[in-house]
């Protein structure tokens, strides 16, 4: 039963854990990108354009609408607003995006900014999972201070997808993984090297077998066909888990 709450708490672990990102989307009516990171708390907007321009995302798809959440880059300290029609949108009272970076290359601005996933009151709440955010966007040329953009503006969607962070891409090059996956006759392990014993498990928990390695690849046409969960002890102390469809 231990080993069957492991296992599935591995796999709740690896979802709690994951990150997503939409990439760089380009914004072709205002000549700009953006790029919108989440962790388990934090969402990262990266914003590019002109120098010499106000820069505004909203969340949604109703543009301007009232009480439509937005972020936008201008001379003001603020970057957090909230719109309320075609007007000038107001500045929310507790700024809750956090400017982290405001770079210049040549002619082009680079923005990045962070906040909590929820947010505060009025804003839109990001969540971290793979899925599609609709947005509005506008660029204003001729200055930063907060002007009506013309026709630089549109509409765009950010589709978010699992990420591996920087330490996990370092773990993952020390992972033992399985191949092929579903698999017959036979399974080989990646980086065999670093593993001391196997204990093959059953989808209820349940010890059917345990080995050593000889080499990268280990039998297993002896299996019924199922689902396993390979209990890999490593040489260095630590267990990793691995899961097998046998056919």
């Amino acid at each position: 039963m231990k080993k069957l709450l492991l296992i599935s708490g591995l796999a709740l672990a690896s979802i709690a854990q994951a990150q997503f990102s939409s990439g760089t989307v380009n914004l072709t009516a205002a000549a700009m990108t953006v790029k919108l990171d989440t962790n388990t708390t934090t969402a990262t907007i990266t914003l590019t354009g002109d120098s010499n321009s106000m820069m505004g995302i909203g969340f949604g798809s109703s543009g301007m609408a009232s009480g439509s959440d937005g972020f936008i880059y201008n001379s003001s300290p603020n970057r957090d607003y909230t719109f309320g029609g075609f007007n000038t949108p107001s500045a929310d009272t507790v700024q809750d995006w956090t400017q982290t970076s405001n770079t210049v290359s040549g002619s082009t601005r680079t923005v990045v900014a962070t906040r909590s996933l929820t947010g505060g009151a009025g804003d839109f709440a990001i969540p971290n999972a793979a899925g599609t955010i609709n947005i509005f966007y506008a660029r204003t040329g001729g200055g930063t201070g907060i002007a009506y953009h013309g026709g630089s503006r549109g509409y765009a969607s950010l589709t978010l997808g699992a990420t591996l962070s920087t330490k996990d891409l370092s773990a993952e090059s020390k992972k033992v993984s399985l191949y092929p996956n579903p698999a017959r006759e036979s399974v080989s392990f990646k980086n065999a090297d670093l593993v001391k014993s196997v204990e093959i498990l059953d989808s209820t928990g349940r010890k059917v077998k345990s080995t050593t390695l000889e080499g990268e690849t280990l039998n297993i046409s002896d299996l019924n066909a199922g689902s396993y969960y390979f209990e890999i002890a490593l040489k260095d102390g630590s267990v990793s888990y691995e899961k097998l469809i046998k056919l």
